[in-house]
């Protein structure tokens, strides 16, 4: 069942958990979320971001990533992950997707608000939801030979009287806050602050906050942001490498002369991103403290 990101976000904050966001950039990883939260019943975000564009064409997976939200069993909001341009927001509005980021948390704060709200009038025609972010996490969401870790310099934490602005003079659904996370593989354990995440909630009538960066977080830290306010967690990078460990395993299991296929490679990863995503969904919604 295709859903709004506004809607989605209402039932996590009904519920008062966090909703599974997971990048699909190909047929198997959007496989194995989508039935993956089907198996637990559970409401999940699909989304793409602009930087992978490179892997496959957003106007080639986002159809797809639709109509398999529209066949789903469970709620399924389709959404756009760090929308760099204006354009690139509106393509994926064109194509059918329920739910945008815009990000210009790398511009000047004024030309960040001055394109998000007209990320915001452009999904209000479409009655959809916009995400934007405020501070950084310092790494790109590529997950792709990234080295992170808490001393990473770039990263800038949000600032909870100027969210408070920021939400005020854009109108955003969602808002993305820097509290010690950082896109990509962690080294070390990061030091997050969980007081950034209750006084941007407390600042902005308690919007929902967007945690990025959530692979490798700590069980406990994950449920420590959930009861902080965080209502949509973005996942991608440990669930990439299961698919890939799971490859690594099932041809170190075959016989020498044995044939290598594509397609029994795929199952393998499919499934074990599958289980991977339905691990850091009961984390998310606080099914297995």
């Amino acid at each position: 069942m295709l859903v709004t990101l506004q809607w989605i976000l209402k039932k996590a904050e009904e519920r008062k958990i966090a909703i599974g966001s997971f990048n699909t950039p190909n047929l198997e990883s959007l496989q194995a979320v989508i039935w993956a939260a089907e198996e637990l019943n559970l409401p999940v975000i699909i989304q793409f971001a602009q930087c992978h564009e490179s892997w496959i064409p957003l106007s080639v997976i986002g159809p797809v990533m639709v109509e398999a939200a529209k066949k789903a069993s469970v709620p399924v909001c389709v959404h756009l992950d760090h929308g760099e341009t204006l354009e690139y927001v509106q393509k994926a509005l064109d194509i059918g997707f329920t739910g945008v980021m815009y990000d210009g948390s790398t511009l000047p704060y004024e030309e960040n608000v001055e394109n998000t709200k007209k990320a915001v009038e452009m999904a209000s025609m479409k009655g959809v939801g916009v995400e934007a972010e405020l501070g950084s996490m310092g790494r790109r969401e590529s997950g792709t030979g990234d080295k992170s870790g808490e001393e990473d310099e770039t990263k800038i934490y949000t600032d909870p009287l100027q969210a408070k602005e920021f939400v005020r003079d854009t109108g955003v659904d969602a808002l993305a806050c820097s509290f010690g996370t950082t896109h990509g593989i962690y080294l070390k354990k990061p030091k997050l602050d969980f007081s950034v995440v209750r006084n941007v909630r407390g600042m902005t009538e308690y919007l929902p906050v967007v945690m990025h960066g959530g692979s490798g977080v700590s069980k406990e830290d994950f449920h420590n942001a959930v009861r902080s306010g965080v209502r949509k967690i973005n996942y991608f990078t440990y669930m990439d490498k299961s698919g890939g460990m799971a490859d690594e395993e099932y041809l170190k299991g075959l016989q020498q002369n044995e044939p290598r296929f594509f397609s029994a490679i795929m199952v393998a990863a499919r499934e074990a991103m599958k289980e991977n995503v339905k691990d850091a969904m009961r984390t998310f919604a606080l099914m297995d403290e």
